[in-house]
């Protein structure tokens, strides 16, 4: 479980606070002089000094619960999934249901658990282990500090892989016994009474080519309980979610930690729409002389280089600045990187030739898995093409339950406040009016004037008193 982390201190960003500033006793009030007031440090963050703590159970505990309401909700998708099942009425004519039953499966449910999650635990542990946290540590880091940077980039992998394949399967199994689909080998496993078809019709019309009648499930007198309810089981794919869920998890995951990407400009880059234009030599630019606008091209009678701010000049360097802000990553990683999603495909793919599932069964399924893997791996992991491999920093401590309204993220402490006599609105108005020039500078500051200059401040209501809310990081 993960202690205090100093090192994901960079991954907070650089907030910045717009609370009025708090007044010392028997000082006057006054709001920031600035409308860009300092910004919170680390060590406001963490709401007074810069805690030195190693261990805190409070925020063991909360992942601890994590786990905990993950193994409950596999427990409950297990007792779904074993529960009888709706059962729809059907057609004995019906071709999509008359397959033969395959004894043998392609990928059992043994092969679907190992695939799915056991070789994405083991591969998540060996990438954690081994290649975090790379080559920018800089030499002196103490051991200590690196293993707990790997301590906690295993476990977030590993939550986040767990978070996925529960997901995938909770809603699975809900949605299987809800529905009650046929599977397309049902007829196979059913044994229906053909004899007392009468009896057990409950629809339809019957025609000159087919009774065309909608008969019930009571029709089936298969003694086998088991493999007769899992013949109603058919809507979604268990294996095509769950195979997605886990592997293209693992894509996700081997991409992020080997920065396999589509190369991508980086935010607020050296480029501007003039470098990608049709003839950029003849483009509008403005010399850094005369400030005139300049076309030239390189001298054909000299061969001489065009000035250094010319046209042509700017815009080869700009198109050199962005060209080399990425590169595409060699392609035997990118084969690494898919071979997991392409395992899930196979593995939804072998539902259809084993009779098991329809097509819009297993296509619905995938894409059950795909958004749980997708959603997973963004909960606990940065963007791949902007993250640099990294998983999100853990909780800070006094979030680690709770964050609260007025939270912007549970990886930042909380603001500590106070209050003081006066009213809330007076006082954000008058911080408007004075710091941003939008108003007179009454209510609040008109008070702050006075203490400054020695005169009585006006007298608040008693129903205003204790109301204004002054909040700054402690």
């Amino acid at each position: 479980m993960p202690p205090v982390d100093d090192t994901i201190d960079p991954l907070i960003p650089n907030a910045r606070s717009f609370s009025p500033s708090l007044r010392s006793p028997g000082q006057p009030f006054s709001f920031p002089s600035s409308p860009y007031p300092d910004p919170i440090t680390m060590e406001d963050l963490r709401g007074g000094g810069l805690r030195k703590q190693r261990f805190s159970w409070v925020l063991v505990s909360s992942y601890v619960f994590d786990w905990v309401i993950l193994a409950a909700a596999a427990a409950v998708g297990y007792v779904l999934g074993d529960i009888t099942p709706n059962k729809r009425p059907f057609v004995l004519e019906d071709p999509n249901i008359s397959f033969p039953f395959t004894e043998h499966e392609t990928v059992p449910l043994w092969l679907l658990v190992v695939c799915s999650v056991v070789v994405p635990i083991v591969i998540v542990a060996i990438i954690s282990l081994v290649f975090v946290p790379g080559s920018t540590v800089p030499r002196g880091t103490p051991k200590a500090l690196i293993w707990k940077r790997k301590l906690w980039e295993l476990h977030a992998g590993w939550l986040g892989l767990a978070l996925s394949v529960v997901a995938a399967w909770l809603i699975t199994n809900g949605m299987k016994n809800l529905f009650g689909k046929p599977r397309p080998d049902l007829l196979s496993r059913c044994e229906p009474d053909i004899h007392n078809l009468a009896q057990y019709i409950v629809g339809g019309i019957s025609n000159s080519s087919s009774n065309g009648q909608l008969v019930s499930a009571d029709i089936c007198k298969s003694t086998d309980k088991a493999k007769l309810d899992d013949g109603f089981r058919s809507y979604p794919s268990g294996h095509s979610s769950s195979s997605a869920a886990g592997l293209i998890y693992l894509s996700l995951f081997i991409a992020s930690k080997f920065a396999i990407t589509i190369p991508f400009f980086a935010l607020g880059g050296p480029t501007d729409a003039s470098a990608f234009t049709a003839f950029p030599s003849r483009s509008s630019y403005t010399t850094s002389k005369t400030g005139a606008e300049s076309y030239e091209l390189p001298s054909l009678k000299t061969n001489s280089p065009p000035r250094a701010d010319s046209g042509l000049q700017k815009h080869n360097r700009t198109v050199a600045a962005v060209r080399r802000q990425a590169a595409a990553p060699p392609l035997y990683l990118l084969l690494i990187a898919i071979i997991p999603f392409f395992a899930s495909i196979f593995i939804a793919s072998s539902r259809w030739f084993d009779f098991r599932h329809h097509g819009f069964d297993i296509l619905f399924g995938f894409l059950i898995g795909l958004i749980c893997a997708f959603f997973s791996f963004r909960y606990y992991h940065l963007p791949i093409s902007q993250g640099a491999g990294w998983a999100w920093g853990p909780r800070s401590h006094d979030k680690a339950f709770w964050a609260g309204v007025g939270s912007y993220s549970y990886a930042t402490g909380r603001l500590h406040s106070r209050y003081r006599s006066g009213d809330e609105e007076e006082a954000f108005q008058s911080s408007s009016a004075d710091d941003y020039g939008t108003g007179t500078g009454n209510g609040l500051q008109s008070n702050t004037d006075a203490l400054a200059t020695g005169r009585k401040p006006a007298k608040l209501d008693e129903q205003d008193q204790d109301t204004a809310y002054i909040g700054a990081a402690r």
